[in-house]
């Protein structure tokens, strides 16, 4: 049994699920439900012996549900996206001062077409660029943990920052294709 995709659908999820939920219900049986929800699905993940990236997700969700449910606090539930933020974010800026080339790895992994020289080159130099897009994007998931609007948190802890982080791929490919295509093509 494979999990790898279930996480996605968590954390896509969650948020609008738990905000409709605590309009219906108050918000400590929303938080004990997805406790224990979180918790069995962490066993399951166990019991089928899953990887450590398969397992993290269930037991994020399940600390920190469980936490807000013993402080009665929708502020931790409204940490984890930005906590899986963060967590891209520190990847990232290590992949940068490292030199490892996270996104060239990843593109290699992916993208089954030969890469140019020039294309290789501008992918492994793009770390820095995400480790900023990610770096604001744990900034606005940091700032909407204080937000009161749930709404809004539900929307971009689910589906915004997936159009945030598409635009930013955009503005990426975009930049690739006027500054470093046209330079080689100069050439």
């Amino acid at each position: 049994m494979n999990f790898s995709n279930l996480g996605f659908i968590i954390s896509l999820l969650f948020p609008p699920s738990f905000v409709i939920c605590i309009y219906y219900f108050d918000f400590n049986s929303v938080a004990f439900a997805y406790t224990l929800l979180m918790f069995v699905y962490l066993i399951i993940s166990l019991v089928y012996k899953q990887s450590l990236k398969s397992i993290s997700t269930p037991l994020i969700y399940f600390s920190f549900v469980l936490i807000a449910y013993i402080f009665s606090r929708i502020e931790f539930v409204k940490m984890i996206p930005a906590l899986i933020s963060g967590s891209f974010f520190i990847f990232f800026i290590f992949s940068f001062l490292y030199k490892k080339a996270l996104i060239l790895t990843l593109t290699k992994k992916f993208y089954k077409k030969e890469l140019t020289l020039a294309k290789q080159k501008f992918l492994a130099s793009s770390d820095g660029y995400w480790s900023g897009v990610m770096l604001i994007n744990t900034l606005i998931q940091i700032a909407l943990v204080d937000n009161d609007n749930n709404e809004l948190w539900a929307f971009y802890s689910s589906v915004g920052w997936y159009v945030y982080l598409f635009i930013a791929l955009a503005f990426q490919v975009l930049y690739e294709k006027i500054f470093i295509s046209s330079k080689v093509d100069a050439v």
